[in-house]
């Protein structure tokens, strides 16, 4: 049996330029990991030979877009989704363009599939009155009560990211003067995030919890392992959906995990923090991604129309230039 390139190729990819010499998290090395294993299962069914007797020759560019396309309608993903995938193979190849040059014209025909234009959606996000009603949701008479009580209210406070919330340890809280969290975001970029009065009376009171089978996580399963990322937003679905026989208002809204990061923006902004510093809090790479708040922000909206004169009652008037030399050069 011929011996083919494509496996070690994906293997050094993984181990050498992304493991060795770029040092990418975890996070990254999961999400290309899984666009391989949908690449390779789609491959096999089209060429009909195992994923392991593949070859690089295999997966061109009509291939590729073959497997976009069927992202979208089998399984049903988004344009974002769809570009991310489509940024892994990129990488992918642009890796193995040094590797084999003899492939370069494939290369460049898949490296030419371009991304599809997002429309970028407003930011949802809560208010004062919908993120109480939430929080008075969980029962902390019992342990999973208790510590989703704790989960949400720091996640609305700190705007941390789902990833960095699940990932937090307990050693991470640091509740003297000038009491934070410390966690390591995107890029491997560690930063403090200040906790209010009311967060650190809440991570105060959780950390005397014992250790559910001495887990070392912050907020652990009832076995201790980490919470994955869709047990948090089936528990916080579960508790919207009570709030919201309440709280009207929630009926009419999506709320995800990163909803809660995007409240905590808000929070931010209506208080007149300045965007460079919602920008380092949030952990944003750059102050740009940042005005999208802004833009979301309604109540600014309004209160600059409300330093604007309103047309409305003004007269017109004909301009009448007030010196001779004017009136000369407007005549010309």
């Amino acid at each position: 049996m011929t011996l083919t390139i494509l496996p070690s190729l994906i293997e050094r990819f993984f181990t050498q330029r992304l493991m060795q010499q770029r040092n990418v998290s975890a996070n990254t090395i999961a999400s290309y990991r899984d666009t391989f294993r949908l690449l390779l299962r789609f491959a096999s069914k089209q060429v009909g030979r195992l994923p392991s007797q593949l070859d690089l020759a295999d997966l061109d560019a009509p291939l590729i877009a073959g497997f976009l396309e069927h992202l979208e309608v089998e399984r049903s993903i988004g344009a974002r989704s769809r570009n991310l995938r489509l940024t892994s193979i990129r990488t992918f190849f642009r890796f193995v363009a040094f590797e084999e040059p003899a492939y370069s014209l494939q290369i460049q025909r898949v490296l030419a599939i371009p991304p599809k234009r997002v429309a970028r959606r407003e930011v949802e996000f809560l208010g004062r009155t919908e993120i109480e009603a939430i929080l008075a949701v969980p029962d902390k008479m019992t342990w999973a009560g208790r510590r989703d009580y704790t989960l949400l209210l720091v996640a609305v406070q700190t705007g941390l990211r789902l990833s960095e919330i699940t990932g937090l340890n307990r050693d991470a809280i640091q509740l003297g003067a000038g009491a934070h969290i410390r966690c390591v975001g995107k890029g491997r970029k560690e930063r403090s995030t200040p906790l209010t009065k009311l967060a650190r009376e809440a991570v105060k009171k959780w950390l005397t919890e014992p250790p559910r089978h001495r887990s070392t996580a912050l907020f652990p399963t009832v076995h201790g392992d980490r919470m994955s990322a869709d047990a948090v937003q089936f528990m916080l679905s579960k508790y919207v959906s009570v709030a919201a026989e309440t709280c009207r208002s929630l009926r009419a809204k999506r709320v995800s995990p990163h909803t809660l990061r995007h409240s905590a923006a808000m929070e931010l902004l209506l208080a007149g923090v300045d965007l460079t510093v919602i920008a380092l809090w949030l952990g944003h790479e750059s102050s740009q991604t940042t005005l999208t708040y802004l833009h979301a922000h309604i109540a600014l909206k309004e209160a600059a129309l409300a330093r604007v004169t309103p047309l409305e009652g003004r007269k017109a008037s004909r301009f009448v230039p007030d010196d001779k030399l004017l009136s000369f050069l407007n005549a010309l």
